[in-house]
This record gives structure tokens, C-alpha cells and sequence, in this order.
């Protein structure tokens, strides 16, 4: 009864006459034993909660920072019911995808502490490049694309220190669908998975491992934004036409750039250009 219960949660097991059942390291199972053999990392996943299911990881990440949790301490679950990106937006977590946060205590100003959500869509296109050989793509500033659809939102929440002024804690939240077979109604149009781009099982003990890796490298050099070639280079908007959306406004411009602080350069109709710090873009693939 227990080896069918494990198999009916997705563990592949062997089995051996006369000697009993052995776990297939192919399993897809997300674990903190499976995943710390795999870091290369002083701080980022040395500490790690893993659930089954749960509302955010986020939330969970923010409520741990606010009474102690220490940088680097990694939250991950198989699926979410509460999800969320940007804008409160719901951000669709089923099975088979990497819901993650991680909990940072930067000491960095507040200029460049804004280039956390940069830096880690650089590092999770890296990261999937790593481990599938595909070509991520960022939309500025926190989705990473494949073929056109996307694969992964990023979104950080912040915490301020009001006695000194200055950032106390970040929690950056990466949700990739990866497993994931089937998408219904109108995110068939928009989303894709790494599976679907593949046509094999991606192991997200993995990949899991492989953001931490190279997010923790890039982090610890954010200063000196070595990561924004990277960034720049997987754009998948410079060139193009794309609606602006801020608050109180709307209109069409072609983006002509991003610069070292992450902010895209747009130049609309009448030959004027903006800079945005924040906002909404929109372009059609």
C-alpha cells in the first residue's frame, strides 16, 4: 500500500523479486534532499522549506522575513492556490511547475536594490537555457518567454526598515510552468511550458538548483551590473511597437532600448522619448 501511494504522487519505483523496491533517480519529486546535493551556493537554498501545496510562497516568504528569516532561505512548493504576480494579478500554479521565493537581505542602495527582479530574470533565463538548451527571452521587466508564449513570471515585494530608512528584506517569487502538459481556454494562447517545448520531462530538482546557482552569482556582483548584457541581449522587445500602460495613461511607442538601470527607452509617433521606471507593456508575438 505505501509503494502505490508513493507511485500515485509521481515517485518511480523499481522493482526487484526477492529483493524489495528501489526510487528511480529519474523521479520528479521536489525535495530538500534532492535539491541541496546540486547547489554551489555560500547562501541561496541552505535553508529550504518544501511543500506539497500552498496558498503563496510569497506570502509564506514575507511572513517568515518579517520575524527573522534569514537571506537566502529558499520556499518552494509543487503547486499554489493563491498564486500571484504582478499587479495582484492571479498567477495560475498547477502540478508539475517550480513555485519559488527567496528571501534576501541586500545591502545595497536603493537604486540598484531595484534591479533585483532584472537580475533574476536574467538569471532564470540562464538557468532554463542551462538546462533545456532553449533560447529564454525576457519581457521587459519580470517574464521570461519561449517561442513567443510565456514560461515564467517573476514578481519581488519589499520590505522597508522605517528606523534607517533603507530596504530590510526582499522576497523574489519565480513561478515556471514546467511539466505542465495542457493549458486551457485563453492561456492555450499565451502559455507555454518547457515540456511543450521540449517534449520531454524537465527534472525540476534540477533546475531549481541551477536558478539558485547562478542567481546567487549574479546577486552577489548586482552592483556592478555584469548581468544587465545578459538581460539586454535575451530581450525579446527592443525593435518593436509595443502599448505602454501607466496609471492615468496609454499609448504606442517602439522601444528603442533598456539601459544599465533596467529602464526601457521608448520613442512614440511625434518623435519624443520616455524612460519608464514602472509600468505595463504590452506587444503582440
Amino acid at each position: 500500500k505505501t509503494v502505490k501511494t508513493l507511485k500515485e504522487e509521481g515517485y518511480i519505483i523499481s522493482a526487484v523479486t526477492n529483493k524489495g523496491y528501489c526510487l528511480a533517480p529519474g523521479s520528479d519529486i521536489l525535495s530538500e534532499q534532492s535539491i541541496k546535493p546540486l547547489l554551489k551556493t555560500h547562501a541561496f537554498g541552505k535553508k529550504m522549506d518544501v511543500f506539497k501545496s500552498i496558498d503563496s510562497t510569497n506570502n509564506f516568504a514575507k511572513s517568515l522575513a518579517q520575524i527573522g528569516g534569514e537571506h537566502g532561505t529558499v520556499i518552494i512548493a509543487e503547486s499554489q492556490t493563491k498564486g500571484r504576480g504582478r499587479l495582484n494579478r492571479n498567477f495560475y500554479s498547477p502540478g508539475g511547475g517550480v513555485y519559488m521565493s527567496i528571501i534576501l537581505r541586500p545591502e545595497l542602495s536603493m537604486e540598484d536594490a531595484q534591479l533585483i527582479t532584472s537580475c533574476a530574470a536574467a538569471a532564470v533565463a540562464r538557468a532554463i537555457q542551462n538546462i533545456t538548451g532553449l533560447d529564454a527571452k525576457i519581457k521587459w521587466v519580470n517574464d521570461i518567454f519561449i517561442g513567443g508564449k510565456k514560461v515564467c513570471g517573476i514578481l519581488t515585494e519589499a520590505g522597508m526598515n522605517f528606523e534607517t530608512g533603507k530596504l530590510d528584506y526582499a522576497v523574489v517569487g519565480i513561478g515556471i510552468n514546467v511539466n505542465t502538459k495542457h493549458f486551457s481556454g485563453e492561456l492555450e494562447k499565451i502559455a507555454t511550458s518547457l515540456f511543450a517545448e521540449t517534449g520531454k520531462t524537465v527534472l525540476r530538482c534540477n533546475l531549481i538548483a541551477e536558478i539558485l546557482n547562478v542567481f546567487e552569482q549574479y546577486f552577489e556582483k548586482m552592483h556592478t551590473r555584469e548581468f544587465m548584457s545578459e538581460y539586454i541581449s535575451r530581450s525579446n522587445v527592443i525593435g518593436r511597437e509595443v502599448t505602454v500602460t501607466a496609471p492615468g495613461v496609454s499609448y504606442s511607442a517602439v522601444v528603442v532600448g533598456i539601459d544599465q538601470n533596467a529602464r526601457l527607452l521608448v520613442k512614440t509617433q511625434d518623435g519624443k522619448e520616455h524612460i519608464l521606471n514602472s509600468g505595463e507593456i504590452s506587444v503582440r508575438f
